[in-house]
């Protein structure tokens, strides 16, 4: 069981990984304007969320900005509002799948560009596509803002009725990308837009998409979940150092 101590520390390393991977989305503009929303489920027996609040630039996102909410959206530390969607969203995404400590949801261009295609899917023609094979899910209806407890519910309905899943796509919306650490689920929003642009360019050319065989997408699948922990530490670490 943590200590007080322990507590404070732990939420003051949330708070400093938040804040650096939400000026990591400014920088590769993965956000749209002052909307979108990252939260952690702090440590602890109590369900308490870090969340950035509405009305900062990403760019502008420090530690001290961060709001500290419960689950029912109370704000508990810090100024600002907590906006409906990012409420019902987050606190539904997080109770469907407590694996999930970081909840990060965008409308990044490309990922969402597919997310407005009747039937998009992120194709496995690119071995960064592969990373995502078997932990990817689609909501094909688009049920408006998510402003209610209802919609947020439904849209975390893929990934309690499935944990494996850790990204989902929402139709006509954008993506959220759910991890164990904030390390994780920065790694794969990074990769998951990174994927989705490749496809959109080769997709841009009018040719056929070059698939890859199933079972080379299952074991290049595998070596990415190997070493990914690992890797998506370092690259945090190095993210973290550049937007400082």
């Amino acid at each position: 069981m943590l200590t007080k101590s322990d507590h404070l520390q732990s939420i003051a390393r949330d708070r400093d990984d938040l804040a650096s991977a939400i000026r990591a989305a400014a920088y590769f503009e993965l956000h749209e304007g002052i909307c979108n929303h990252f939260s952690v489920r702090c440590d602890g027996p109590d369900e308490l969320y870090l969340i950035n609040a509405y009305g900062w630039h990403w760019s502008e996102v420090t530690p001290e900005r961060l709001m500290l909410i419960d689950g029912d959206g109370t704000v508990l530390d810090g100024e600002g509002e907590v906006e409906a969607t990012a409420r019902f969203i987050h606190v539904s995404a997080h109770r469907a799948n407590p694996r999930h400590k970081a909840v990060f949801h965008v409308h990044c261009p490309n990922a969402t560009a597919i997310s407005m295609l009747d039937g998009g899917r992120l194709e496995m023609a690119h071995q960064t596509a592969c990373r995502f094979h078997g932990r990817i899910a689609y909501e094909d209806h688009f049920g408006g803002l998510g402003s209610t407890e209802e919609e947020g519910d439904r849209l975390a309905g893929v990934t309690r009725d499935d944990p494996q899943i850790d990204t989902l796509f929402l139709a006509n919306h954008g993506v959220v990308c759910n991890g164990e650490t904030v390390a994780q689920a920065f790694d794969d929003l990074y990769y998951l837009e990174r994927a989705a642009k490749q496809q959109i360019l080769a997709q841009s050319t009018g040719k056929p998409l070059k698939l890859i065989p199933d079972d080379v997408v299952e074991l290049t699948a595998q070596q990415f979940r190997a070493d990914f922990a690992v890797y998506a530490e370092k690259h945090f670490e190095a993210l973290k150092r550049l937007v400082a």
